[in-house]
């Protein structure tokens, strides 16, 4: 189960990553919410929705890495939770 802090986290984030100018290619927030937890059904954390791989790659990954994880969580949040 998501915690719902961490929900209302994300949902902020996801918003300001859509504003951020696509050609600002210096930094991307990292989505994490300090509730990791990997959910053994989903293999996604509770707490930012990423995969164990996306977590791993974000600290050394580009600016098109990482947008194109927060388009995935945007999606990832709007699933029900398992």
């Amino acid at each position: 189960m998501r915690p719902p802090k961490a929900m209302e986290l994300l949902a902020a984030s996801a918003m300001q990553i859509r504003d951020v100018d696509q050609n600002d290619q210096q930094f991307v927030p990292s989505p994490c919410v300090s509730a990791c937890h990997i959910d053994r059904a989903s293999g996604l954390c509770c707490g930012c929705l990423r995969t164990l791989d996306e977590i791993v790659r974000w600290g050394n990954a580009d600016a098109e890495f990482k947008r194109t994880v927060w388009s995935k969580l945007v999606s990832r949040a709007q699933l029900p939770p398992s």
